[in-house]
């Protein structure tokens, strides 16, 4: 059994030795590999003839050192060895498919894809890229974004979404994908008022995304407004609304609205325009069809008295957050000590993304990556993509220690 010590080198000085960590993924090769680490100490001959066969088989794509010219081509120089090995396999297999390397590993041996791998990984990793000047300044998580473009709402919706204006509903407590429906509504003019018509339009998707999140994450707490109605009354009229609205008002359904705690006099003038047909809901038109104003008050006034809820939705994870989860596998900063592993750092953002996408989709197969990236927004993916492009990427050796207890040749 070969043990294995890492190196990191920088400039050519040794400034770090790890094993690889408790929190890297196993990856097992698939039948027919002797050792799934045979290119991490191959030997100088080898590494020279897989020199040659890549000159010939994978500097056309690659680079003639491995450093990718190419949109959507990664960077081979430098990469962890056995990784590449792996990977390469894995097209030869059609584990993974892309046509262009499937046609060319197909007429490799197992020995010229060690060695080839070997090669790559004895070259000097590409230069990290530079930021670009609108990257060079952090990008707001989706709730800061979300707040900043809620700051023209708060006028008429309150600064955390709980209203204290009569006949303004409040916005906390509701799922985003019903606020997003009911801005879209009022672009659309399905639902009528010209102010907001002129909000909507005004607001980009990201803006209504953001803002829908950012209400959603603040704490529930009653309009801060009278209720004129009777709540007693109002609890025995409102028994057949709860099937949709949900026990108390809070709905368990992301398109239905909870009305918990909402703004009775708003709850009064919605049911009354379902009622005559100014606002459209063929699931509303039925129950509100014989409510008189009376009763409309009473339910308004008894759904206002409730508690609303905090919505389940997941607060995003900041930049900072998802590269130390990245880390936890791929290394600090993205340089990888596991020869399992790939390397993150300065490799091309453009790549990264198809990547993430690729396991997001399930086109590239691997359980810890597509539950890690189906959490991913789309920002997530080009924020993290663009981050690990701009590190500066470290190469790494490999020094092979004998078996415990053999005894050295003299």
């Amino acid at each position: 059994m070969r043990i294995l010590v890492a190196g990191m080198l920088a400039a050519g000085a040794a400034i770090a030795a790890f094993a690889p960590g408790a929190a890297a993924q196993s990856v097992k090769v698939q039948p027919g590999a002797d050792d799934e680490l045979r290119a991490v100490y191959a030997t100088p001959v080898e590494v020279a003839e897989g020199g040659r066969i890549a000159e010939g088989s994978c500097a056309r794509c690659h680079g003639a050192n491995g450093i990718s010219t190419a949109k959507g081509v990664p960077h081979l120089a430098g990469q962890r060895a056995a990784y590449l090995d792996l990977q390469l396999r894995a097209y030869r297999q059609s584990a993974r498919v892309q046509s262009g390397m499937t046609g060319i590993v197909r007429y490799l041996s197992d020995d010229a894809l060690v060695k080839v791998a070997a090669y790559y990984a004895t070259l000097d990793p590409p230069r990290p890229v530079a930021p670009a000047a609108k990257a060079a300044a952090a990008r707001l998580d989706s709730a800061q974004a979300g707040k900043a473009a809620a700051a023209a709402c708060s006028g008429c919706h309150g600064e955390t979404g709980v209203s204290s204006m009569p006949g303004m509903p409040s916005l906390v407590g509701l799922d985003p994908k019903y606020v997003i429906a009911a801005m879209q509504a009022y672009k659309s003019g399905q639902r009528a008022n010209d102010m907001m018509k002129a909000i909507a339009a005004g607001a980009s998707e990201s803006d209504v995304n953001n803002m829908a999140l950012y209400y959603a994450l603040q704490k529930p707490a009653r309009a801060k407004t009278p209720a004129a109605g009777n709540q007693a009354a109002g609890k025995k009229a409102a028994a057949a609304c709860g099937a949709c609205h949900g026990d108390l008002g809070v709905s368990g359904n992301p398109t239905t609205p909870s009305l918990a705690g909402q703004d009775a006099q708003y709850l009064a003038a919605a049911t009354q325009a379902y009622k005559d047909g100014s606002r459209k809901d063929e699931s509303m038109k039925g129950p509100v069809a014989d409510l008189d104003e009376k009763t409309t008050k009473d339910i308004a006034a008894y759904y206002a008295a409730q508690q609303p809820q905090a919505v389940n939705v997941r607060r995003p994870l900041t930049l900072a957050e998802w590269t130390e989860r990245c880390d936890r596998c791929h290394g600090v900063n993205g340089n990888s000590t596991d020869p399992l592993m790939p390397r993150l750092a300065a490799q091309r953002a453009d790549w990264l993304e198809q990547m993430l996408h690729a396991y997001r989709t399930g086109t590239r197969k691997s359980t810890a990556m597509a539950a890690m990236s189906a959490l991913m927004s789309e920002g997530d993916v080009k924020d993290l993509s663009a981050y690990y492009a701009r590190q500066s990427a470290r190469a790494v050796s490999y020094i092979v220690l004998p078996p415990a207890g053999k005894k050295r040749d003299k």
